[in-house]
Parts: structure tokens; C-alpha cells; sequence
């Protein structure tokens, strides 16, 4: 503790420094009052918005809006407090009119430090936390209550609008995706068709539906082949039978016509059996011919089963678009406006100009005991002993002759009044 060892040696060293202590109490006074009096008032108004859970369960069907609702609002955070929106806001509401001095700069960090965005994450379903959000809360903090609460409800009123925005922008962009993907994958399926039908025809390789019905043709043919061969049979038969019973004129002429019949039947049995030759033609094929055939139907096959993953897809992003524009999935909802405050949520001016005052005294107080530690000086017999151990024979008391010599201003006065009585004496 230095020098102070007692409470009277405190009340000694206030004895001493009361003028130190007493400028430097005063001049904190004036400090802290003028810093009291230049304080300006700041009002607080709070907007309280709601995350609402979808109206139709995700099971039945499920949004294409992906992602926890904390980091959307952390992107719609971004974008408010991103220098064009805040422009427009202090332009909207002339915010810092009174202030021209300011730069357009100045005048954003200013709102944005005025204004908090602060989410309240909902109850935890298990030991997962999903990121979900259950209030988003808007605090504003302006010169006056009603732009404190014009700035909160613009801000909340921003939010729902990017919110909604975003959402539905992200469900389009999804559906348009998958919808754009769609053709691409149908465009190649055209193009495979007709690079296999060209194929086909430039290897003359029978359509797989037409395989069935030339097969089918040539066992027709077949058939037709049989019959006319029975034909042939019946016929010679009858042409011999003719020949041994019938008379020799009769007999020629009945083999003359069995001999046309037999023509006619040949002609039909060559044109059959060239008919039956280019269909089974048709139907062979070559390895490396065969080998193609199964790129391409792999190739379609892969493209299908892209198609209908796609086409699945884009259904489901067009449930989630419709979801989107008619409101029924996750929306912000206000559940609380922003009001006007009925006080200040600064500290009184009287409350700081007296914490201020008692700052000041303490500092002039710790002033006080730093001279007294720069200056340590034995003042009395009591710390003589106390710090060397030996008790003074006596002790003389400090005689302050200043005290008894007259100060300036008395020797002024005095000396103004002499030649005055001299005056006096000679009248």
C-alpha cells in the first residue's frame, strides 16, 4: 500500500493532494457531462418472423428446395445488408438527413451496425441438428422511434420477399433443368433411331418388328411350296393313269393339259422359292453386323432409363414448383410487427454523467496515491518508527511562514492605500 498504512495516513495524503484531487474530479465532471450531453438518444424496435413447416408433408410431396433453413437466411442476410440494398433503404426513409457531412459509405456501416439479424434454431428431432431455423428476429436501433421501426419492418418485409423469391427462383431453375435435360435425352433418342434405321437400310438388315413377320411369310411359303409339290404329285399321277387306260387321242390330250398345269405350278414353285431365298436373305447378318446391332441397343437401352430417371425428376421439380407458387411449403410469416418504442434503449444522460463523476474521483484519488509513491517521505514520528524501528526524541512541526507573510493581493491593497491616507494627512 505504500505510504498509506492507516486510515489516517489515507485522510493525511487527502489533506495534502485535495487539489489534485479536486482538479481532476472537476475536469472528469466536465468531461463526462459534456459527453452526457452530446449523447444522442437511440430507440430499439424488434420484428419477430416465423419459419412455418410445410403444409403438405414432404412424404407426399417433397420440395426441391434443398438445404437448411439457417444457411437460406444466411444468403438472404447477404443480400440485405449488401451495399445497393442499404442505399435504398437510407434513401426510402432519408435515414441521417441531419448528418450531411457523412459519406454514402459511412452512412451504410452505420446502418448496418444499427441493424441485427438474429435466427433461433428450432427443437432438435433425436441428436441431429438439421439446421432448421423457428425465429428470425430484426433489431433496429435509429435516432427516432418511428425510423427504428420503419427500418425493422422494411427489413422484415425484405426477407419474406427474398425468401419467397429465392425459393421460387431455385424451384424454376430446377424444373427447368430437368426439363431442358429431358429433350437433350429425347433429341439423342430420335438421332439413334435414325442412325439405326439407316443403319438397316444401308446393311439391309430387317427392322427387329419385321423379323417376326418374314419369318412368318417365308413358313407361308413353306406351305405354299408343300401344296404345290402335292399338286405336281396328284398330277403326274393322273397324267399316267391317262396314258395307260385312256384312248391315244384322248390320252394326248389330257397330257397336254396336265403338262400346263405342271408349267404353271413350276412357274409359281420358282417364284416362291426366290421369293423364300431374298427373305432368308435378309434375315442373315454378318458377326461384325451383329456386334452393331448390340452397341445401338445398348446405347438405347442406357438412353431410356436416362429418360424415364429424368422424367421422374422433372415431375417431382414441378410438384415442388407448384408447392412454391402456391405457398404451401416452408414461408416466412411475421408474428410479431415492429412497434414503436415508448422510451430509449440508451442509458439516462443523468445516469452517465454521474458514473463519469465517480470515475473522476477515483482517477483523481489514484492520481493522488501515485505522487505520494513517487514522493515517499517520513511526515511523522509514528512511520519513522514504523519503518525504521527507532522512536524519534521529538519532533519538530513543519512551520509554513507563507501563511504569515501577506499574499499579493493584500500587499496590492496595502500598497493602493497609503498614498490615499498620505492625502488625507496633508489636507
Amino acid at each position: 500500500m505504500g505510504p498509506i498504512f492507516s486510515v489516517r495516513d489515507f485522510w493525511e495524503m487527502l489533506r495534502r493532494r485535495w487539489t489534485v484531487i479536486l482538479y481532476v474530479t472537476v475536469l472528469g465532471c466536465m468531461v463526462s457531462l459534456w459527453v452526457a450531453l452530446r449523447q444522442q438518444h437511440l430507440y430499439q424496435s424488434t420484428e419477430v418472423i416465423q419459419v412455418t413447416r410445410p403444409t403438405i408433408a414432404d412424404d407426399l410431396a417433397k420440395s426441391t428446395v434443398e438445404g437448411s433453413s439457417a444457411r437460406r437466411m444466411q444468403l438472404i442476410e447477404q443480400r440485405l445488408m449488401a451495399r445497393g440494398t442499404l442505399l435504398d433503404i437510407i434513401e426510402k426513409f432519408a435515414l441521417y438527413a441531419d448528418l450531411p457531412a457523412l459519406t454514402p459509405t459511412e452512412k451504410v456501416v452505420m446502418l448496418r451496425n444499427a441493424v441485427s439479424i438474429t435466427g433461433v434454431a428450432a427443437a432438435r428431432e433425436g441428436f441431429a441438428d438439421d439446421g432448421t431455423i423457428s425465429v428470425l428476429t430484426i433489431t433496429a436501433l435509429m435516432p427516432t422511434a418511428l425510423q427504428a421501426q420503419q427500418v425493422a419492418s422494411e427489413f422484415g418485409q425484405r426477407t419474406i420477399e427474398l425468401s419467397v423469391a429465392s425459393r421460387i427462383e431455385q424451384a424454376r431453375e430446377t424444373l427447368s433443368f430437368f426439363a431442358e435435360k429431358e429433350a437433350a435425352v429425347a433429341s439423342q433418342i430420335s438421332t439413334l433411331e435414325e442412325e439405326i434405321s439407316a443403319f438397316y437400310t444401308a446393311n439391309d438388315v430387317a427392322q427387329p418388328g419385321t423379323v417376326e413377320f418374314r419369318r412368318s411369310e417365308i413358313a407361308t411359303i413353306n406351305e405354299s411350296l408343300l401344296d404345290i409339290a402335292r399338286e405336281k404329285i396328284l398330277i403326274r399321277r393322273a397324267a399316267d393313269q391317262a396314258s395307260a387306260t385312256e384312248r391315244p387321242a384322248t390320252a394326248k390330250r389330257m397330257l397336254a393339259d396336265f403338262a400346263e398345269q405342271l408349267a404353271t405350278l413350276d412357274a409359281q414353285n420358282s417364284l416362291l422359292n426366290q421369293r423364300k431365298s431374298e427373305l432368308e436373305a435378309a434375315l442373315q447378318t454378318t458377326p461384325e453386323v451383329q456386334r452393331q446391332l448390340g452397341v445401338y441397343s445398348r446405347q438405347m437401352q442406357a438412353l431410356q432409363g436416362e429418360l424415364e430417371t429424368i422424367s421422374a425428376r422433372r415431375n417431382e421439380a414441378e410438384v415442388g414448383f407448384r408447392l412454391e407458387t402456391s405457398r404451401q411449403s416452408e414461408r416466412l410469416t411475421v408474428l410479431e410487427p415492429a412497434a414503436l418504442a415508448d422510451y430509449p434503449s440508451t442509458a439516462a444522460r443523468k445516469k452517465k454523467a454521474l458514473m463519469g463523476g465517480v470515475a473522476s474521483l477515483l482517477v483523481g484519488l489514484a492520481g493522488a496515491f501515485g505522487l505520494e509513491l513517487r514522493k515517499p517521505v517520513l511526515r511523522s514520528a509514528v512511520q519513522m518508527e514504523r519503518e525504521t524501528g527507532l522512536a524519534p526524541v521529538a519532533s519538530i512541526p513543519v512551520l509554513d511562514v507563507r501563511k504569515h507573510q501577506p499574499g499579493r493581493i493584500a500587499a496590492w491593497l496595502r500598497a493602493r492605500r497609503k498614498p490615499r491616507a498620505q492625502k488625507l494627512a496633508q489636507r
